[in-house]
């Protein structure tokens, strides 16, 4: 069963959601900390890179099948263009200002 993006706990995983969702990049690098990182299946990668071509070239799409830890733990649905469609897990760290200063995906 999908969770509704709307009803997502976490605030700022909810509006990462919701910009991935709606391809807004603006949206999207307005919700990270300047000095934010990501890994993908364990390795870190170049985060511009990477959701430049996982997210943003290739119409990447989040659907959220549950969410744990507070709402910062997401097992979700993930198609692109690249890959087409994969069960993920994605897990969050906000820092204090309520910005994204860590992500992490993978195939779950």
């Amino acid at each position: 069963m999908t969770i509704q993006v709307a009803k997502l706990s976490d605030p700022a995983v909810r509006a990462f959601v919701s910009a991935v969702n709606a391809h807004d990049r603006e949206a999207f690098q307005a919700l990270l900390s300047p000095d934010a990182t990501m890994s993908d299946d364990g390795s870190d990668r170049d985060l511009d890179e990477w959701t430049d071509r996982e997210i943003f070239s290739s119409h990447g799409h989040m659907e959220v099948d549950n969410e744990s830890h507070g709402g910062r733990a997401l097992l979700a649905r993930y198609s692109n263009d690249a890959w087409g469609e994969m069960k993920t897990r994605w897990t969050f760290t906000v820092d204090d200002g309520g910005r994204i200063s860590r992500f992490e995906t993978g195939q779950a």
